[in-house]
């Protein structure tokens, strides 16, 4: 009898368990109500997903959507003031794999400041970063929702290219700055773009993700298609004396120059719009 009582008394203890103890990875995954974001994507995929109000601070470069302009400052990029974001007192902090310095986020770790890396290695990484990123900060379905959109923009891009004719192999020059002449290299998302298209970035064997050529390299390489870009964010880019002294180029007297926003820059809700605009410019004749 009383080990039939012992054996009820431990089912009943362990009924309790199960009702009122949380598994393990639903305890720790707290929705975070004080978010800083150390780039301007992640911020951007911050507002795009609607979760602003819990975003206490940004860097000095995050511009969009002009809201962000109103939220604390905790320094640039690449040196953010670690003093500024822990008086924040953030419960997540989202660092960039290629924006931030490695050794900055050891330093938040060891404030025991809890970090979400964003990382930003390719285009056909990225929609799987934006859902890692939602699930980060509590925003699982709206980020879902954004992933996919930019898997069925590449979807379709892929798709013009292969049925258009002239368009694979396609050499193409991205400009983002004409004084210097600086071009979108290897490890860029623009880089990443060019090729799932089917074309080629005359800038691709580039030691470095955003090369500075002269006019006689340029000219060397004989792009088919150039695309200048939108320039550093708050500067204005002339790219008329370049295209001038480029005019012995088939792609200026043909006219194969077009011209795109700054949506392919970062990493965030706008590279669908991006991908369109990259995607036009590939179609020219």
């Amino acid at each position: 009898m009383k080990n039939h009582i012992g054996m009820l008394y431990c089912l009943l203890i362990a009924g309790f368990c199960l009702i009122f103890v949380q598994p393990a990875d639903a305890a720790t995954r707290k929705v975070p109500q004080r978010i800083v974001s150390l780039a301007p994507a992640v911020t951007e995929i911050i507002y795009a997903v609607g979760a602003q109000n819990r975003l206490v601070g940004v860097t000095n470069v995050c511009d969009r959507p002009a809201e962000a302009s109103r939220k604390s400052r905790v320094g640039n990029m690449a040196n953010p003031s670690l003093e500024a974001i822990a008086a924040l007192k953030p419960d997540l902090v989202i660092v960039a794999s290629k924006e931030n310095p490695t050794e900055f986020v050891r330093r938040l770790n060891t404030l025991r400041i809890k970090t979400h890396l964003f990382k930003t290695n390719s285009l056909d990484d990225l929609p799987d970063e934006i859902r890692k990123l939602g699930r980060a900060i509590g925003a699982e379905t709206r980020t879902a929702r954004m992933a996919a959109g930019i898997e069925r923009a590449l979807k379709h891009s892929l798709q013009a290219s292969a049925g258009k004719a002239g368009v694979k192999g396609r050499r193409i020059m991205f400009m983002v700055w004409t004084n210097p002449i600086t071009l979108a290299g290897p490890g860029t998302i623009i880089d990443d773009a060019i090729r799932d298209m089917g074309m080629v970035n005359v800038a691709a064997d580039s030691r470095a993700p955003y090369p500075r050529y002269n006019l006689e390299t340029i000219i060397a390489r004989k792009p088919d298609l150039i695309v200048m870009g939108a320039g550093t964010p708050g500067m204005k880019m002339d790219p008329q004396p370049v295209l001038k002294r480029l005019k012995m180029l088939e792609a200026v007297r043909k006219g194969r120059i077009c011209y795109t926003t700054d949506a392919l820059y970062r990493p965030g809700p706008r590279i669908a719009e991006g991908i369109a605009e990259l995607e036009k410019c590939m179609l020219m004749p």
